[in-house]
């Protein structure tokens, strides 16, 4: 509500004199203030991703007075790596913990049927931003919006793209502007060079380590009534070496279904819930049959050659 009747005030702000009122009411339905809050506490591992993000968007939300000329925090991240890993998780994370405007933008509502609505949308989206700072635009699949330019391509989604570029570091930016946009990705490859310079730090979001998985094994099944002792779940850790965190996810979920498959289906209708049995290492042992890791090594391959290409700082 106040975020609304902020905006509404600021209508006569010179950034959104041509702006189409229809399309900033548009945009300000992206704004995200609702929904379970995630804590950094919630992402298991990633270590130096999440001490990179504290120090460019949590501190400089915080203490603008200290974050400024070289200290400014960069306008553009990206967050790349294999699906699963918790890069969208880590949006939610930061839209919880920075006390900014978050935006959270697909490339659908980006794009319009219309001629030349697509890049007066990206206008609209920047304009209303600015208005809101400190603002975080987050886009998933930034791959989708920013591909590389190409000869043969649609003209309205290079104009879309030239739009976004020019919005995010172009002529009439401010250095002062505390808007940070956020791209996520599981195709870094595919961006537009223009597009990767402008996203200056790229963190690699790699498959989640031994003690990582075993950490969000243990955060699943805090819910749930499950009997494993450490050298049990130190070999489903060892096991599931390559998978993802939604992997590991889906292992769990297939290993909490072991107690209610062993019930007789005659007594499905009448147990009580006390008497399901608890999750054992033999549910787990089943599951490993269904649930496979989701990435292979030549993806993998691909990713940690691109992070040392163009990557920033080592991933931990």
């Amino acid at each position: 509500q106040n975020t609304n009747s902020d905006c509404q005030d600021k209508l006569l702000d010179d950034r959104l004199k041509n702006v189409d009122q229809k399309m900033i009411d548009l945009i300000m339905n992206e704004i995200i203030d609702h929904g379970p809050t995630v804590t950094w506490d919630d992402i298991c591992g990633l270590d130096f991703a999440k001490k990179t993000i504290k120090e460019i968007v949590v501190w400089p939300m915080l203490r603008p007075d200290i974050f400024k000329g070289l200290r400014g925090p960069p306008k553009g991240l990206l967050l790349f790596g294999p699906p699963g890993t918790g890069k969208t998780l880590i949006g939610k994370c930061i839209a919880g913990q920075s006390n900014s405007t978050f935006f959270s933008i697909s490339a659908s509502s980006l794009t319009s049927k219309w001629v030349g609505e697509g890049e007066k949308m990206v206008r609209a989206l920047f304009a209303v931003a600015r208005c809101q700072q400190p603002a975080v635009v987050f886009i998933d699949e930034i791959d989708s919006l920013l591909t590389q330019r190409t000869d043969g391509e649609n003209e309205a989604s290079r104009r879309i793209k030239t739009e976004f570029l020019v919005q995010l570091d172009g002529a009439a930016t401010s250095t002062d502007d505390r808007l940070l946009v956020i791209g996520a990705t599981n195709r870094p490859q595919e961006i537009d060079e223009a597009a990767r310079r402008r996203l200056v730090k790229r963190l690699y979001i790699p498959l989640p380590q031994a003690p990582a998985r075993r950490q969000i094994i243990l955060n699943l099944l805090a819910q749930q009534n499950y009997s494993l002792i450490d050298t049990e779940l130190d070999e489903i850790c060892q096991r599931s070496e390559g998978y993802s965190g939604s992997d590991m996810s889906n292992l769990c979920r297939e290993a909490a279904l072991g107690p209610i498959r062993s019930i007789d289906y005659s007594d499905i209708q009448n147990i009580s819930a006390d008497q399901v049995r608890p999750i054992v290492f033999t549910d787990f042992d089943a599951a490993f049959l269904q649930v496979r890791p989701s990435v292979s090594e030549k993806d993998l391959d691909l990713y940690v050659q691109w992070n040392r290409q163009y990557g920033s700082g080592e991933a931990r």
